[in-house]
This record gives C-alpha cells, structure tokens and sequence, in this order.
C-alpha cells in the first residue's frame, strides 16, 4: 500500500497519536532530567489533543490540524520555554562554545580538557551552528532565542528535508509541509530538537546527499557529504554509499567527480583544526566517543555496546571488535549489491549506522533517529514502500558500466 495512503486513514493517525502522548507522558515519571521533564509534560496532552482532533474534524483539516497542534505543543512551546531560560543538553553548550574558540583561537577545540563538558566530540563544521551565538551573544530574550544553536539545528534539518523531498518527487503535485511538520512533531524528532538538536543537521544532509545522488547533481552531492563529514565523523559510511550510487546509476566520472569534491571540501574544513591542535583533535573527536580516554562520555544507553563495555577492558574490547565485524559485513552487502535508488542507499546507509550505534560502546537510543529517519522519508517523498531498483542490480565486480544513461 502507498505510504500516503496508510497515513491518511484516521485510525491509524489516531493510533500514532496515542502512541506518541504515551511515549512523551512516560518522561516525567521515568527521566531524571528536568528538559526532558518538562517536554513530556507540554507534548503529552498536545499529541491527546491532536489525536482528538483527528478522529472529531472533517477529514480534509483534521491532519492539518492534528499536525499543528503537536508541532505547538510539542515543539515550538518548550522550545521557546527552554531556549529563553537559556536551558538545554550539554551538547548545546560545546556547539556555541566551540564557535567561539574558533573565533578566539583559530580552533574549536579546548587544549586541555579537564571535566566531560571539556571535551568537544564533533569535527570543526559542526561549530558553524554555534556561530549566531557568539556573535548576538545572549543579553535579551532575542538574542537569547536568535542565537540558540538548537533553532539552527532545526533549520538545517527542515531546509535539507525539504530539498530532498522536492529532488525525490514523482509528481509536483504534493507538498510536503503536512509529512514535514508531522515528522518533525513525532517524539523521534521533537525532543531531540528540543533538548538538544545536535544530530539534527546530520539527518537532513545525509538525506540529502542520496537524494542529489540519485538525481546525478554530483557537485552538490559533493558538497553536502562534505558538509556531513565535517559535522561527525559518524556520518563517513554516507561517502562511499552515495558515491556507488552515482557510480551504479551514471558511471565512474559522476561517481570520481562527487567522491573528489567531498573530499576536497572535507580537507578544507579538517585540516587547518588538524595543524592547529592534532592532538585535541584526535582526543576528543576519535578516542572520547570511543570511551578511550580517562574521562568517559556520558553518552548511554542500556544498547548491547553499553552493556558490554560495564564489564570492562575486556567487554569494552569485544564491543569494538563487534562494531568492526558489523561495518565489514554493511561494506560486504555494498559492494555485492550496491544501490541504484536514493531510498536503497539510504536502507544500507541506515543498517550500517544502526550497528554502529547498538555496538558502540557508547550509544543512545537517540542516535537511531538518524537510521530511521532516512528509511521513513525517501520513502514518504518517492511515495513507495519498495527500495527495489527500476532494473535488477548487479555484483559490482561483474558489472561496472552505468545502469542508467546519461541525461
């Protein structure tokens, strides 16, 4: 069945409704962390209201309607809330901190990390979505919620989605303002973006790129896998995924023209923080993630990595030992069956992350937005469940000319 069509019947609308006001009502009884609290408080009953809404209003506004409403209560209101009393997850705090030493130093990066809020765990682009603050500071209410790196975040995230969404459309026919807003309103989005949002941006560009992938824009395509590698160095399975799309589709040139331009634009950002402080670099962006160094990140979540590295050196060995095995066998299935549709290179982009981020030795739950997200919204934007090429994919080995022709 069509994705669009599944969404449009009430009972199912009111049922994800009632999900995502259970989900958001469970926080301020089970979260030790008062952000966190207080989302749930506000989104619970706007996600009731909404589903209320779905099954009372006249079919051709009750969506409309529903979404709105979940996307106030359980975005914008305590995101102003939170934003203005200048609350939010630690992560926030090192994104603008890390502008400003960029600003001040020439690198993102402190020299001598003493505590975990010390430590910045993201490659040098990262540090452009803390730039509004260290430039309009934080002395009134505007320049308090203009300069919160969460409301870039969310820019990022949206203006990606929605570039993506009109490279992936079949028809002109559909806007996506109503899956936009219901998406970026569902639990899976809304309190990451309200706590903290740093993911966000990877989302989008990662959708992104397998979008302009598929449609042969290989300078943009370039481009934005260099903007994502620059961000974390989680997002770097997105390089060799879309340029094997473009390779399987268009050929070797496409394919070299896009892996060259990322790479290229990725040294330009890397490298200068690279010569500044190599060592902060590496400390804090390779080993803290990793829990090598002697101040542990208090990234968790009771995943198979996590629970394996609490037994120790040896647990954490085998949890690393576990993530590489897992990244081989994705790398395996790439090759053997590389992509030839934005929505195939987003499947093997997604379970390629999904086991990095249950593997890791430090990984939480909220780190699989990013998986799911780019399994949900090729799809929604394509208007097809099937990631199925429109001609059957080959071995790599066995067949390197381009399925598609040239344009």
């Amino acid at each position: 069945m069509n994705p669009a069509r599944l969404a449009a019947r009430r009972r199912v609308q009111f049922l994800g409704c009632l999900i995502a006001a259970g989900w958001a009502a469970a926080f301020p009884l089970v979260s030790d962390l008062p952000n966190q609290r207080l989302w749930g408080a506000l989104a619970a009953p706007a996600y009731a209201l909404a589903g209320l809404l779905c099954l009372t209003l006249p079919r051709r506004i009750a969506p409309r309607a529903a979404a709105a409403t979940a996307l106030i209560g359980a975005v914008l209101v305590p995101l102003a809330l939170l934003a203005l009393e200048g609350r939010h997850q630690s992560e926030v705090m090192v994104v603008e901190r890390s502008a400003h030493l960029l600003l001040t130093t020439g690198s993102p990066y402190l020299p001598h990390p003493v505590v975990v809020t010390d430590y910045n765990p993201y490659l040098p682009a990262m540090s452009l979505f803390g730039m509004p603050r260290a430039l309009v500071g934080s002395g009134n209410p505007v320049a308090q919620l203009v300069g919160d790196a969460r409301i870039w975040f969310a820019l990022a995230f949206v203006v990606c989605l929605l570039a993506s969404w009109r490279l992936l459309r079949p028809t002109r026919d559909r806007a996506p303002l109503l899956p936009l807003a219901v998406l970026t309103a569902s639990p899976l989005i809304a309190l990451a973006l309200v706590v903290g949002g740093v993911d966000l941006p990877l989302i989008g560009v990662c959708c992104l790129a397998m979008a302009l992938a598929e449609r042969d824009r290989t300078i943009g395509a370039g481009l934005v896998l260099a903007m994502a590698c620059t961000l974390k160095w989680t997002a770097w399975p997105a390089l060799p995924v879309a340029v094997l799309l473009l390779w399987r589709l268009y050929g070797r040139r496409p394919a070299a023209r896009a892996g060259l331009t990322a790479l290229g634009a990725g040294l330009v950002v890397i490298v200068p923080a690279a010569l500044a402080r190599a060592d902060a670099l590496r400390e804090q962006v390779v080993r803290f993630p990793l829990g090598l160094t002697a101040i542990q990140t208090p990234a968790g979540s009771p995943l198979p990595g996590k629970v394996l590295a609490g037994f120790g050196p040896t647990g954490h060995s085998v949890s690393l030992a576990l993530m590489t095995i897992g990244g081989l066998g994705v790398a395996i299935w790439l090759l053997a069956r590389p992509p030839v549709s934005a929505i195939a290179a987003a499947d093997l982009l997604a379970a390629g992350l999904t086991i990095a981020f249950m593997l890791a030795p430090a990984g939480r739950f909220g780190y699989l937005a990013l998986p799911s997200v780019l399994v949900i919204w090729p799809r929604l934007a394509a208007r097809r469940w099937s990631a199925r090429p429109p001609v059957p994919a080959g071995c790599l080995l066995a067949r390197p000319e381009a399925v598609l022709p040239r344009r």
